[in-house]
């Protein structure tokens, strides 16, 4: 017997139907508890970023283990968070047009936001419609550190802007955002270091040009999961953005190493449905359940796994060793290549502690892309 829905918990996974989303709550637990107590005692704080998990429940937890706010990516990610009781966000990305900013002035009613910008116009388009809903959106002026894609350029240009946002009525000027995503993927260690430090160093000249015109600069905000104990460490640094550690995937894991400090906490969850041929076994997760930009799923606790291919509900497997005693029926686990996109696929996660289905949390803000 397989089951999926709330009669699940209190069940053993195996019960579980797939394909399934699954969260090892203890260690979830634990990746959250490390990170935590990796900023507890440092000048810079964490401000985990909730794409990564788009759960309200999640950030809480978060919260609560002594991040200062949450970061999100879109206005609909921190909608469905303000409804999950989520009362500091930062939207790290540019939020253009007036349908958008009249949702955003309006729900800056409910919760304390702030927003990057890069534009002249774009803010003074948030200054008039913060104005006439009565409320106050704090923003940072986003800083282009090399990855080439948002951001105003360093020096000059961030520091006039900085000071026209800061001029504008029902807009607080919060401080700058940089945002080193190009970096977090290189492999060598000192080498990620050395090009972090660089890239960082004049955003933080920044920061120091703009307060030296007498606006006081509360953050600088940016950084990731591949970063975090990098830009942390900068003087001038004040917040870090990583996400993906809360559940390590495959493709962070190949970057880290083995001396990564978080463990996969994120599971697809999935039936072998064929065994064709003595070295090849055939399981249901596919491309409407698992995402391969960063990489294709890898198997977890069973050696002799190799994945080969996704088509849209199939995963293609090489299998050797203690493998070859697959069956149909059998289920096994998938660290996914990439979390985010992942769980954007899917409508909830089984949470399971010690083997047992513990609860079913909704993806609150799966789809939430506008």
């Amino acid at each position: 017997m397989t089951l999926f829905g709330s009669e699940i918990v209190g069940r053993p996974l195996d019960e579980v139907d797939t394909p399934a989303l699954v969260i090892d709550a203890d260690a979830m637990e634990r990746n959250i508890a490390r990170m935590a107590a990796f900023f507890a005692e440092r000048p810079a704080k964490l401000r985990p970023h909730a794409k990564t998990h788009k759960s309200p429940i999640i950030a809480h937890k978060q919260l609560e283990a002594g991040a200062v706010g949450i970061t999100c990516a879109k206005l609909g990610e921190a909608e469905a968070l303000v409804e999950g009781g989520i009362k500091d966000i930062l939207i790290a990305n540019q939020i253009v047009g007036p349908v958008k900013i009249a949702r955003l002035v309006r729900l800056a009613r409910h919760a304390n936001l702030a927003v990057a910008v890069d534009d002249l116009d774009n803010a003074r388009q948030i200054s008039e419609a913060a104005v006439a809903a009565g409320s106050t959106v704090r923003v940072l002026v986003e800083v282009n550190v090399g990855m080439n894609r948002c951001g105003v350029e360093p020096g000059a240009p961030a520091v006039e802007l900085a000071q026209r946002v800061a001029s504008l009525p029902g807009l607080h000027f919060f401080g700058l955002q940089g945002y080193e995503g190009h970096l977090v993927g290189v492999p060598d260690r000192a080498e990620r270091e050395r090009r972090v430090r660089e890239a960082m160093a004049p955003l933080i000249e920044t920061r120091r040009m703009i307060e030296a015109a007498g606006i006081p600069v509360e953050v600088v905000s940016g950084g990731g999961t591949g970063t975090f104990d990098i830009t942390s460490t900068i003087e001038g640094f004040d917040e870090v953005q990583a996400g993906s550690y809360v559940f390590m995937d495959a493709w962070y894991r190949q970057v880290e190493g083995p001396d990564t400090a978080f463990e996969p906490a994120l599971f697809l969850w999935s039936t072998i449905v064929s065994r064709p041929a003595p070295d090849r076994a055939v399981g249901d997760i596919g491309l409407k359940t698992a995402t391969p930009e960063h990489g294709l799923p890898t198997a977890f606790g069973i050696s002799g796994v190799e994945t080969l291919s996704l088509s849209e509900e199939h995963v293609k497997l090489r299998v050797e060793g203690e493998a070859r005693s697959l069956r149909p029926g059998d289920k096994i686990r998938f660290v996914p290549g990439h979390v985010c996109t992942t769980v954007n696929l899917h409508d909830c996660y089984v949470v399971v502690r010690g083997g047992i289905v513990e609860a079913v949390w909704p993806v609150a803000a799966r789809g939430r892309a506008t």
